[in-house]
């Protein structure tokens, strides 16, 4: 079975548009890139063909992987009852209780991503930690830098 991606509305609406954007406008320029370099002449020593059809590549690998993940997305739903455990989606503070820090982070999918914004994962050891926790709990997260100890304060629709 084919991995689940959990999407934002608004990561759904990114992908949708990067996936129009590199079918339409960025591969026609690739395809442009590849037709000038040909014109270079001998191809076995045209690093501008070389390069061109390197970027070809890559396009066409990111375009898999969009798709791949459009194939198989649910979108994350913003539900209208209580917020009262953390769920995909929930914006949690939590108290860092070996320096005494409060700390922001918003759950989200995989795709979304981005632990240095506080956008943590729900299949990072963090975020799996978090998930149905309530405003009280401990959280008790293993990571490589050792045991790290939290207390959820206050968590929030996002």
């Amino acid at each position: 079975m084919a991995k689940e991606y959990k999407l934002s509305p608004e990561r759904l609406k990114a992908l949708q548009d990067e996936l129009v954007y590199l079918k339409t406008v960025r591969e026609k320029e690739v395809a442009d890139q590849i037709k000038e370099a040909r014109s270079f002449g001998d191809l076995s020593e045209n690093s501008e063909y070389d390069e061109a059809k390197n970027e070809q590549g890559k396009l066409y690998s990111r375009i898999a992987e969009i798709e791949t993940i459009l194939a198989n997305y649910v979108v994350i739903e913003e539900h209208e009852t209580a917020h009262d455990a953390v769920r995909l989606g929930s914006r949690i503070t939590v108290l860092d209780k070996e320096f005494n820090e409060q700390e922001v982070y918003q759950v989200v999918g995989s795709q979304e991503a981005d632990p240095m914004n506080g956008r943590i994962s729900e299949e990072s050891p963090f975020g799996k930690a978090l998930l149905g926790k309530v405003v009280g709990d401990d959280v008790v997260v293993e990571a490589p830098a050792g045991v790290l100890r939290y207390q959820v304060l206050d968590i929030q629709k996002a």
